[in-house]
């Protein structure tokens, strides 16, 4: 069973079986699970990881996957337990990475998209009040 501890930083040293959650930076970290002693890096976003606190345990969603380490673990993080799932093969692993890059530019293009709304509406507003002076 992993512990939880919610921080604002990120320590110094890290404890294994420990998940540190970071609300304010929206992230959450831990040693991987298999024991390497690697820093496993989990960001909160909608095209990435979700989190879940029930008042007793963390969930993430979806698996984590460290396909870039040694040990290659990859596995669930299930109301502070750890379920252990397959290996994947590198062309699944890579299919991956793409559909996810896509999400994360979608995601940014959307919020872009807001931003540049908002600033139009601005631009609305203060020719309205330029013209109402002419």
């Amino acid at each position: 069973m992993l512990e939880h501890k919610f921080v604002v930083f990120m320590p110094k040293e890290y404890e294994q079986n420990v998940l540190y959650v970071s609300m304010e930076y929206k992230t959450v970290t831990h040693l991987c699970c298999c024991g390497c002693g690697k820093k496993v890096v989990t960001p909160i976003a909608p095209h990435s990881w979700k989190i879940t606190y029930d008042g007793n345990g963390i969930t993430l969603y979806p698996s984590i996957g460290n396909w870039d380490f040694n040990c290659r673990s990859h596995y669930w993080i299930r109301d502070s337990q750890v379920l252990w799932a397959n290996d994947w093969d590198e062309s699944k692993v890579q299919a991956t990475k793409i559909q996810h890059n896509d999400a994360k530019l979608k995601y940014s293009d959307k919020i872009l998209h807001k931003q540049e709304d908002k600033i139009t509406s601005k631009k609305g507003i203060f020719q309205k009040i330029l013209s109402y002076f002419k």
